[in-house]
């Protein structure tokens, strides 16, 4: 009896040790790095109208006049909805649709972005996503709006979507570490800025709008 009694106890202790290792594990992040973005947001992201126009006329939808006709858009479209990488905020002047090309690139997106972070010791984020696919209905209801708009956006070919630079959220409430909107503009510049170059997409920073708009290029 004494025997299972000294038994019961330690093995009580190794499985306290062993979870009392784990969390201090789990909690030992290691010191924030230096989160830097050595560039310019407005000369490396300022690929113009025409050059997304272009791409996106030749890999996307022809445009649809409303909201019921992108059921029958002339190429398969996938639904985007908020998941582990990215949110996509209340749409009031676009659909949550993209062609594969663009919803591949968009996921690839969210995911480096949070893969930086866990590089830089950081808190994780998500990326925002604030405008998608636009109908021919959508971009007029813009233009009176705003009349800066363009009628012949790139986003009436669901290639394109716009992501903030302003507002993310973070997964990790109860995370003590915040990394605030600038820094994390730049983390995300950083992997934008690699996508570029790598080909998969062409950017364009929008100041006013507090996005960058990006249109996917063809695989």
């Amino acid at each position: 009896m004494k025997m299972k009694t000294v038994f019961n106890v330690m093995l009580l202790l190794v499985v306290i040790v062993s979870a009392t290792a784990f969390s201090s594990c789990k909690e030992k992040r290691g010191e924030l790095k230096k989160i830097w973005y050595n560039g310019s947001y407005n000369r490396d992201f300022n690929d113009l109208n025409d050059v997304h126009l272009s791409v996106a006329k030749k890999i996307g939808i022809e445009p649809v006049s409303s909201r019921e006709g992108a059921e029958h858009a002339s190429r398969d479209m996938v639904e985007i909805k908020t998941n582990d990488y990215y949110e996509v905020e209340e749409l009031t002047h676009s659909i949550p649709y993209l062609v594969p090309e663009a919803a591949n690139l968009l996921e690839d997106i969210g995911k480096n972005f949070q893969d930086s972070l866990k590089n830089l010791n950081a808190s994780i984020y998500k990326i925002k996503v604030t405008s998608v696919t636009r109908t021919v209905a959508d971009v007029k209801k813009l233009r009176k709006r705003n009349t800066n708009s363009s009628l012949n956006s790139a986003h009436q070919y669901g290639t394109t979507f716009d992501v903030s630079w302003v507002r993310y959220t973070k997964i990790d409430e109860k995370d003590t570490l915040n990394i605030d909107k600038d820094r994390l503009k730049m983390v995300l510049a950083s992997v934008l800025r690699d996508l570029r170059r790598a080909d998969r997409c062409y950017i364009k920073h929008e100041r006013k709008q507090g996005c960058f708009h990006i249109t996917a290029r063809e695989l």
